[in-house]
């Protein structure tokens, strides 16, 4: 096998990886029983295998979210409760930050082990202020959205309360992200509120203005629509947000979501075609303006620690880095009781321990050697089975190879390099390799040099 590193042909500029502390975080945090092998708490050790470069996969960004109040309601259908989310209101428009503790408490570990960026995100406004006093639309509602035009104001102002206390706090607050997946009705189920895209675009304006007011916030910019498939209406939100020189002032990005449920209809089924159509017309209309992933997962029932999922994560990493040109990355939930293709952590509940999965180790593939800032430049294969990146940043090379097929490869190194592989036998085992080197049948390999 031949790979040419085109170092000449340079595209974007890359940031990191992140996940994200929903459904889960409000469990582990109180876990604070021994972890048998580090002796740490259990809790801590998680935070430390997902945050710090030495000791975990170093991943950069924390996703908070900025929960509705459902839990403290009880309104609302939802079929599991961890879905439900506390919010930082007593019901009187008074605060309490001592709310949502153990959530709280994975957020600022995650900070101490070595996310330098949180996001908070919002589901839904607080129950206070949605038209039926839910965390989600009636059920016989459909494509409405639960928050008036009234509360736009009351919205804006608590969330952006709510962020203030965080950042005076000294956690590393970046983003503020008002809406979340808008496209979809979200009547049951878990917190979350529709927005056409005229609504949405609306909603961020009032957040930015209010946003500017506050000094304490220079520092904080705003992130969205984080619309919820990749095919449908991107550009449409897109276009709502961007148009109001208010919100022009506070995003730095565009933030989507990468999900792709496939349809029964097959012209709707060529991902990668979506992925071009809309890098191409972000180009013509928005060409300063970067595109992020901010949440994908395997959406797969039945647990899978192995390589199959992990190798489909590491094709839609590839596909989002090298088609769409994302500068960031962000997985949905981080930690996962439920029996689907989603954590990159699966979490026992009754007996409070964990066990990694071979997605956790892929994405580390990816997470631990790539630097902040890295630029991303062409490289090209005369294997079609291997799918390839590459990143240079201070004189340090870092290629990434993803062979999914059923035999190993090989190519001759251009110099001394440290390798890094994750296969069905090994989950991020380095070696130094001087010559050759082999890549296993379905593998991600990592080089640095």
């Amino acid at each position: 096998m031949k790979i040419i590193l085109n170092k000449n042909k340079r595209y974007q500029t890359f940031e990191g990886f992140g996940a994200s502390g929903a459904w889960w975080a409000q469990l582990v945090g109180g876990w604070d029983n021994a972890d048998p092998e580090s002796g740490m708490p259990v809790r801590d050790r998680i935070s430390q295998l997902l945050h710090s470069k030495t000791e975990g996969i170093g991943l950069r960004t924390y996703r908070y979210n900025i929960g509705g109040g459902s839990v403290e309601s009880g309104k609302g259908d939802f079929s599991d409760p961890d879905r439900r989310a506390e919010c930082f209101e007593n019901g009187k428009g008074e605060y309490d930050f001592k709310k949502d503790a153990n959530a709280v408490y994975m957020m600022r570990q995650a900070a101490k082990d070595g996310a330098d960026e949180i996001i908070l995100f919002v589901n839904s406004p607080i129950e206070r202020l949605t038209k039926n006093g839910k965390a989600h639309l009636d059920k016989s509602k459909v494509f409405r959205t639960n928050l008036s035009r009234k509360n736009y104001g009351a919205f804006a102002k608590y969330i952006l309360d709510v962020t203030e206390h965080f950042v005076k706090e000294g956690l590393p607050v970046r983003y503020l992200s008002p809406v979340n997946e808008p496209l979809w009705i979200w009547n049951g189920g878990q917190e979350g509120c529709h927005y056409s895209p005229y609504q949405a675009g609306k909603v961020m304006r009032c957040v930015a203005r209010e946003m500017r007011k506050r000094k304490s916030l220079d520092g904080v910019m705003l992130s969205g629509v984080e619309n919820g498939d990749i095919r449908w209406f991107n550009k449409s939100y897109t276009r709502e947000m961007l148009r109001h020189r208010d919100v022009r002032e506070c995003v730095d990005s565009v933030d989507v979501h990468s999900y792709f449920l496939h349809s029964p209809l097959p012209f709707t089924n060529n991902r990668t075609a979506f992925l071009r159509r809309y890098r191409k017309w972000m180009d013509r209309h928005y060409p300063d303006v970067p595109v992020k992933m901010s949440e994908w997962c395997h959406m797969k029932g039945g647990r899978d620690a192995g390589m199959v999922s992990a190798l489909e994560t590491a094709k839609v990493i590839y596909e989002d880095i090298s088609i769409l040109n994302v500068t960031s990355w962000q997985h949905w939930i981080a930690c996962s009781r439920y029996d689907y293709c989603d954590g990159l952590i699966y979490i026992d509940l009754e007996k409070q321990s964990f066990e990694t999965t071979k997605r956790y180790y892929v994405t580390g593939n990816f997470s631990k050697y790539i630097p902040y800032g890295a630029m991303r430049f062409e490289v090209e294969s005369d294997d079609g089975d291997v799918m390839s990146l590459g990143f240079e940043k201070d004189g340090k090379t870092v290629l990434i190879i993803i062979n999914p097929a059923d035999c190993k490869k090989s190519f001759t190194l251009p110099k001394k390099a440290l390798v890094a592989v994750t296969d069905k036998d090994s989950s991020l085992r380095e070696y130094t390799a001087e010559n050759e080197i082999e890549i296993t049948p379905q593998s991600v390999t990592t080089v640095v040099f």
